[in-house]
């Protein structure tokens, strides 16, 4: 069973304008945000966990515990998320933006070597995904 914890580094998306247009983000951010190749730290110290994504243009990073809902702040709106790990390989994160009602996720999948991130949002028709290469465990 691959690690969750590790650096991961972006180097591909599938999806990734089509998805962000139907989301809403607009044609320059969506640009900005296609063009980056951003580092993922993930740390797991037993019911908590931290992701850090870091790019030139933007550093995130949340802190929280799993299957516990929690806060995430993005550039124009706030979601309300709960995060769990299933099948020891997998992250899911499942958020609501209160505003609206609309749901989005997140599904990572870690193999020994890397991790994919499928992006769902309910005004999307087909979901995004960006690729990470292990760079460490």
């Amino acid at each position: 069973m691959p690690s969750i914890a590790g650096t991961y580094k972006h180097y591909k998306n599938e999806n990734f304008d089509e998805y962000f247009s139907a989301v809403g983000v607009p044609y320059m951010g969506r640009k900005m945000m296609g063009l980056s190749s951003p580092q993922m730290d993930i740390t797991v110290d037993g019911d908590q966990m931290t992701i850090k994504t870091s790019s030139l243009m933007r550093k995130v990073e949340y802190t929280f515990k799993l299957g516990e809902e929690y806060e995430e702040h993005m550039p124009d709106t706030v979601l309300k998320c709960v995060t769990k790990i299933q099948n020891d390989n997998e992250i899911i994160t499942e958020s609501v933006i209160p505003a609206t009602g609309e749901k989005c996720g997140r599904h990572y999948l870690f193999t020994d070597d890397e991790c994919v991130i499928t992006l769902t949002h309910d005004k999307a028709k087909v979901p995004a995904k960006r690729y990470f290469k292990r760079v460490t465990s």
